[in-house]
C-alpha cells in the first residue's frame, strides 16, 4: 500500500517535470530554435509550443533592437594627431539561426570590428575633417558592419560616434585659433559697419545738399516772378496814368499861355529844392518865346507907370 503511494508520487513528479520541460512558450520579440539531439530541427514563432523532454532543446533568440557601447581607443589622423574616439553601435538581429550559429559571441566580435573600421575610416582623415564629419564616419562605420555583420544574422540599424577628444595641447591651439577667428570676423563686421555707416552719412548729405539747392533755386525763381511781377504791375500802372492825364489835357484843348504858366509853376517847384539842376523839356522854343512875350508886358507895365 505505501509503496503503490511513492510510485505513484514519483509517476506524478515525473509527469510534472517532463510537462515543465517540454512546453515553451515564446513571447513575440523572440524567435526559437529547437533542436533534436544535438542537431538543428526546426525555427518556431512566438506562441505555445511542445518539444520532446530530454530530446529536444530550445533556444530563444532576442529579435529586438540592442546596442554595443565600444570603449574609447586611441587613434591616429592622417595628419599625426592621437585622438581618443568612442562610439555606440545599434544592431538589430535578422536571422536567429545565422546569429546562434554562424558567430561564437556577436556582441565582442562586433565591437573588436567597430574599432578596427575607426582606425582605419579617422586614419584617411586629418583632424579638422575629423572633428567636422561625424556623420561622414557614421556613415562609413555603418555600411562596413552592416557588411561584414550580413552573414552573422545580424542589421547595423546606425553607428553614433560620441565624442572625439583630441590632445589638451591641440585642445588649447584650436581654442586660440578660433579665438582669433571670432575676433577677426569681429573686426571685420566692425569695419562693414563703419564702411556702411559712412556711405549712409555721406548719401544722406549728398541729398541735403541738392534739395537745398533746388530750394534755393526755387526760391530765387519765385522772387524773380515777384519782382517782375512788381514791375509789370508798376509799369502798366504808370503807362495807364500817363494815358489817362494825356487824354484829359487832349479832351480839354488847352491854349499856349495855359501850359507856360503850368510850365513856371514846375520851374517854381524846382526852384524850391536842394537841386542845383534844371532839367528843360526838349521843346523849349515855343516855351521861351512866351517867357520873351510875357516879359516884354511885364516891361511895358512897368514904362507906363513911371510916366
Amino acid at each position: 500500500m505505501i509503496l503503490g503511494i511513492i510510485i505513484g508520487v514519483i509517476i506524478a513528479a515525473f509527469l510534472i517535470i517532463v510537462a515543465i520541460t517540454g512546453i515553451k512558450i515564446v513571447r513575440p520579440f523572440q524567435r526559437g530554435l529547437v533542436e533534436r539531439l544535438g542537431k538543428f530541427s526546426r525555427e518556431v514563432q512566438s506562441g505555445l509550443h511542445l518539444i520532446i523532454p530530454f530530446f529536444e532543446k530550445m533556444i530563444k533568440v532576442d529579435m529586438r533592437e540592442h546596442f554595443i557601447n565600444v570603449p574609447p581607443q586611441e587613434v591616429i589622423t592622417r595628419d599625426n594627431v592621437v585622438v581618443s574616439v568612442d562610439a555606440i553601435i545599434y544592431y538589430q538581429v535578422s536571422d536567429a539561426f545565422k546569429v546562434n550559429y554562424n558567430v561564437k559571441a556577436f556582441e565582442p566580435a562586433a565591437t573588436m570590428l567597430a574599432q578596427t573600421n575607426l582606425r582605419n575610416v579617422i586614419g584617411e582623415l586629418e583632424l579638422d575633417q575629423t572633428l567636422t564629419s561625424r556623420e561622414m564616419i557614421n556613415a562609413k562605420l555603418r555600411d562596413t558592419l552592416d557588411e561584414a555583420t550580413d552573414k552573422w544574422g545580424v542589421r547595423i540599424t546606425r553607428v553614433e560616434i560620441k565624442k572625439i577628444d583630441p590632445p589638451k595641447d591641440i585642445t588649447e591651439a584650436m581654442s586660440q585659433q578660433m579665438k582669433a577667428e571670432r575676433t577677426k570676423r569681429a573686426a571685420i563686421l566692425e569695419a562693414e559697419g563703419i564702411k556702411q555707416s559712412q556711405i549712409l552719412q555721406a548719401e544722406g548729405q549728398k541729398q541735403s545738399q541738392i534739395l537745398k539747392a533746388e530750394g534755393d533755386a526755387t526760391a530765387i525763381q519765385r522772387i524773380a516772378d515777384a519782382q517782375k511781377y512788381k514791375f509789370q504791375t508798376e509799369a502798366e500802372g504808370q503807362a495807364a496814368a500817363i494815358k489817362i492825364v494825356f487824354d484829359a489835357i487832349h479832351s480839354g484843348n488847352p491854349t499856349p499861355d495855359l501850359i507856360t504858366i503850368r510850365y513856371l509853376e514846375a520851374l517854381q517847384q524846382i526852384a524850391n529844392g536842394q537841386a542845383t539842376k534844371i532839367f528843360l523839356p526838349f521843346e523849349t522854343s515855343g516855351v521861351l518865346s512866351s517867357l520873351g512875350a510875357m516879359a516884354e508886358v511885364f516891361k511895358n507895365g512897368e514904362g507906363k507907370s513911371k510916366s
